[in-house]
């Protein structure tokens, strides 16, 4: 049985939006995926797609390997920058749910813990060291 990860959707041109593109061609750049592998992630149709992105999008020219950013428009470089700010503000929103997420979790726990053990009269958190007494301190000292 195949997991729905490894299955693809069809796509038309209009689908593909700026940031997206921009996404694509960051993960292939930054070595996350080749162009194959990011053509069956994302469901990108054309074998050419990914490349003609790269060579319009992308910050290495891959014939020579060098950066190609001084070579775009201020108007583009803007443009770029504005989608960084939104795929940064995403996933920013995203991180700051999934940490209020992770500590009403973490609250609830404790309250679970706090429950069985009143109810059942055992312990179960790990009680804390006490203090080291003098003569462990200046043996570790020697």
């Amino acid at each position: 049985m195949e997991s729905t990860e490894n299955q693809y959707v069809k796509r038309t041109q209009k689908d593909y939006s700026y940031a997206f593109k921009l996404q694509v061609v960051s993960e292939v750049e930054r070595g996350e995926l080749s162009k194959k592998a990011a053509q069956r992630k994302y469901g990108i149709q054309g074998d050419a797609t990914i490349r003609t992105w790269i060579k319009k999008y992308g910050n290495l020219d891959i014939d020579y390997q060098t950066k190609r950013s001084q070579m775009k428009s201020p108007e583009q470089r803007i443009l770029e920058l504005e989608q960084q700010i939104k795929l940064l503000t995403k996933k920013n929103y995203t991180l700051e749910k999934e940490l209020d997420q992770t500590n009403k979790k973490a609250i609830f726990f404790d309250m679970m813990i706090d429950i069985a053990e009143k109810d059942l009269n055992i312990s179960i958190r790990k009680k804390s060291l006490s203090n080291p007494s003098k003569n462990s301190l200046n043996k570790k000292k020697k």
